[in-house]
């Protein structure tokens, strides 16, 4: 069996970084909106240390802000470096998932 959490991973860290290029936002949000698009198992455990690797790697940055529902909130916000990685995340993935496609589409002989 293949190391599904790896593959998560990497894939995770694209996806979070264009959500954020989009539009600033924090850690629920991005969770709620992962869901939204089909990752049906991403919980608040997985997105949080996720951003806290992205914010070590300096492409995205959080800042404090107030709610309007209660205590404040870190928003986040993609840096000139998470736009590099983002543009070569989605460069990559767009040649990867054409060769994975072809080779899953393959008929066994």
């Amino acid at each position: 069996m293949f190391d599904k959490s790896q593959l998560m991973r990497g894939t995770l860290e694209g996806c979070i970084l264009k959500i954020i290029s989009l539009e600033v936002t924090y850690g629920y949000e991005i969770m709620l909106k992962l869901t939204g698009y089909g990752f049906t198992d991403i919980r608040e455990g997985t997105i949080y240390p996720l951003l806290v690797r992205l914010e070590k790697k300096d492409l995205i940055y959080g800042e404090f802000k107030p709610s309007p529902l209660g205590p404040s909130r870190k928003y986040y916000f993609i840096t000139k470096s998470g736009k590099e990685a983002l543009n070569s995340f989605e460069a990559y993935w767009q040649s990867i998932s054409v060769a994975v496609t072809k080779i899953l589409s393959l008929e066994v002989k």
